[in-house]
């Protein structure tokens, strides 16, 4: 019922979008522009480096990084506000670059709950010559909770997968009207919710875009939700249990010491912590010891937190953990008084809704975990065998996900992959690729390399029709709140290939690496790097 509404309702902007070309425009003169649901609120030329981001009471979405503004070229900012139901307020930009345009166009999505156009991630993909668009998805907020989803239903779908699909039909007008003609490539690049994003766009919308790039995709979102939730009770269950930033580089120091050499090479960074096998009990202080260990109850909360959401009977796994070596960033998710907002916030207000006194302390999994993991799962979900019209019509996928990410469990987009794999024609399979990055924390930063052009990457592929099978990264310098690193590039590998070394060369450089499979390694064959 629900895709039967979506048709109805987008019917109107699929007209739109099939429009003939219109001669080359104004960036003024783009204010006229009819938009069937939906109306051009602004169009005004921007100087090159003259752009301020509008101030909102939330300040940036969780994760994103300041936009460097003053390096922009001058544009054409256009605002739109799209209403494909009654309940719907979409809020829209597309930025036009007034010279120098490619000839192609870029969406790029959002974090966690949305709630703000992304401005930061604009501008890089300006700055190259695209045209690009982002969408608040319908709804204004911090990305940290859902209230504006209570009682709204439509702004529930339109966060899900309705509001990107009407960005991009009306970004695409826009760009035929402005330039005369419409992009002859059309990109998706972006992070977490906006991995998820792309991902839905390739599965309700295969004709949208031809290369996509979701990066820690949020998806299934009604399991990391529920993961999430796991994962908080685990040390916020009780004082006794509670993992500080302390504890956590306590263990992390013990996990990479353990498993760093698995892959071949002790350079710090765990690339294969599948086969990792440390254990907290490790850990455990010894009688009379007070400091450098865990407790009974941080030992057990650890241990969960690896193993993912089990049943409390049978001691079944029924959802993926944290790999080993995550610890760092987990952080975010263990320090407050209860479990990370973004998931609370879906449980109380959404999926529990009719319990007032629901506490996140009692949820017993085995029972309510069908109902976690259904609620909104139609609207927010993408199944592993739902891209078969994507790669049929040539449509290419660039999965990554960092192993460190301590936000969203790597092992949830090796298992999508996995899936998506077993669920894909052979023929198609080289349309979909799977890089994993050692040392990546969520969408950037932390021990490893961190920095690759995902946009570079998927042009290339959707215009040559290679498929990549080496993408080199490297580590910054240096990121706010980290220190400062020894420069590092690595390749990262087709998974699941992994970066060996060579045996000769420094290994902070790439060009003494191959991709190889995992199986090649055996142990700590390795020596450290210097």
């Amino acid at each position: 019922m629900v895709g039967r509404i979506a048709f109805v309702a987008l019917a109107g902007f699929a007209a739109v979008g099939m429009a003939s070309p219109a001669a080359a425009r104004t960036c003024g003169e783009i204010a006229r522009l009819h938009l069937e649901k939906g109306k051009i609120t602004a169009a005004e030329p921007v100087a090159a480096g003259a752009f301020v981001p509008p101030a909102t009471p939330f300040g940036p979405p969780p994760g994103v990084s300041s936009g460097l503004y003053k390096g922009l070229p001058a544009f054409c900012r256009v605002r739109a506000t799209l209403a494909p139901t009654p309940d719907s307020d979409i809020k829209v930009e597309i930025w036009l670059p007034e010279k120098g345009w490619n000839g192609k166009f870029v969406g790029v999505g959002n974090g966690i709950w949305a709630g703000q156009i992304s401005y930061s991630q604009m501008g890089e993909p300006l700055a190259r010559g695209y045209a690009v668009a982002s969408t608040d998805t319908g709804h204004s907020g911090n990305g940290l909770t859902a209230e504006w989803a209570v009682g709204h239903p439509e702004k529930l779908i339109d966060f899900a997968y309705r509001a990107v699909h009407v960005m991009t039909v009306t970004a695409k007008q826009v760009v035929r009207d402005f330039f005369g003609a419409a992009p002859r490539t059309s990109l998706w690049n972006s992070c977490s919710t906006g991995g998820r994003q792309g991902l839905m766009a390739a599965y309700r919308y295969p004709d949208d875009y031809d290369a996509i790039s979701a990066m820690a995709p949020a998806n299934p979102m009604t399991d990391l939700m529920t993961q999430t939730m796991w994962t908080g009770y685990q040390a916020l269950r009780s004082p006794a249990a509670a993992l500080p930033p302390t504890k956590l580089a306590l263990v992390h120091k013990a996990v990479v010491a353990q498993c760093d050499a698995e892959d071949g090479l002790k350079d710090g960074l765990i690339s294969l912590p599948g086969v990792c096998r440390f254990d907290p009990a490790s850990l455990q202080c010894k009688p009379g010891q007070k400091t450098g260990c865990l407790d009974a109850d941080q030992v057990a909360a650890m241990r969960n937190i690896y193993g993912g959401v089990r049943d409390a009977k049978t001691g079944a796994q029924l959802l993926p953990g944290f790999p080993r070596g995550s610890e760092m960033q987990l952080a975010t998710l263990l320090d407050g008084p209860e479990p990370f907002p973004v998931a609370t916030s879906y449980f109380r207000l959404l999926v529990f809704a009719d319990q007032p006194n629901w506490d996140w302390r009692k949820m017993n999994y085995a029972r309510d975990l069908a109902r976690a993991r259904q609620y909104g799962a139609a609207m927010l979900d993408i199944p592993a065998d739902g891209l078969a019209p994507f790669f049929a019509r040539g449509g290419k996928l660039l999965l990554s996900h960092g192993w460190t990410d301590g936000l969203i469990p790597a092992n949830n987009t090796v298992a999508f992959y996995r899936r998506l794999h077993a669920a894909t024609p052979a023929e198609a399979r080289q349309s979909v690729r799977l890089f994993m990055v050692p040392g990546m924390n969520h969408c950037r930063g932390g021990e490893g390399p961190s920095s690759f052009d995902t946009l570079g990457v998927i042009d290339h592929w959707a215009t040559h029709k290679v498929a990549p099978n080496r993408i080199i990264a490297s580590r910054p310098a240096a990121l706010p709140g980290e220190a400062a690193r020894p420069p590092l590039t690595r390749p990262l590998c087709p998974f699941p290939l992994i970066a060996r070394y060579r045996g000769d060369g420094s290994p902070n450089e790439a060009k003494n690496f191959v991709c190889a499979p995992a199986a090649t390694h055996s142990g700590s064959r390795g020596r450290p790097a210097p």
